[in-house]
């Protein structure tokens, strides 16, 4: 039979984890969104980093929930490795996927790449040249220079390369379109 003190004991610091938990969240939306504004990067963009934000907020709350309410720690390690293999091999089988949404939080973070900056892709095969003008969770939407729209996985984006292009070059190309 179960301590009556021992559960209110759980329950409160249950509670207090919550709300820390929220607290946290809350404070990692507020830093993303000023991140996102000062950065000049999209809403679209900005979901993504939510929803992993809130994945990992989540998954330490249940975690730790799980060990505060006495989940025998062994049992508990044996457990989280199991889903993390399967979700390992889940992960390998469609690794376009993931290695998409990492190069998307590597864009949004730390490359320069922003909505409407002119880019040419470095590709040896192709001539990309135009105007971002979107960047999603697993492709960058670009305008090519004779009108095109095309699509542009992000692990591609990062492997290949983007020389952003200067003010002046546009100006001096003489077969630019101006928008």
């Amino acid at each position: 039979m179960l301590d009556f003190m021992s559960v209110k004991t759980e329950l409160l610091v249950t509670i207090i984890l919550l709300v820390f938990i929220l607290g946290l969240n809350s404070l990692s939306k507020r830093a993303i969104r000023r991140f996102g504004r000062t950065s000049a990067i999209n809403m679209n963009s900005r979901k993504i980093i939510f929803y992993l934000s809130n994945l990992f907020f989540y998954g330490l709350a249940i975690i730790v929930i799980t060990l505060i309410w006495g989940v025998n720690l062994k049992e508990f390690t044996v457990f989280i490795t199991s889903v993390s293999a399967i979700l390992g091999i889940g992960f390998v089988a469609q690794w376009s996927i993931l290695s998409n949404l990492t190069a998307s939080v590597i864009l949004f973070f730390s490359h320069p790449l922003r909505l409407g900056d002119r880019v040419r892709v470095m590709d040896k095969d192709f001539d990309w040249t135009g105007e971002v003008e979107d960047i999603s969770g697993f492709y960058l939407f670009m305008r090519t220079d004779d009108g095109r729209k095309i699509t542009i996985p992000t692990n591609l984006v990062i492997q290949k390369g983007i020389e952003i292009l200067k003010k002046e070059e546009i100006d001096n190309k003489p077969d630019a379109i101006e928008n």
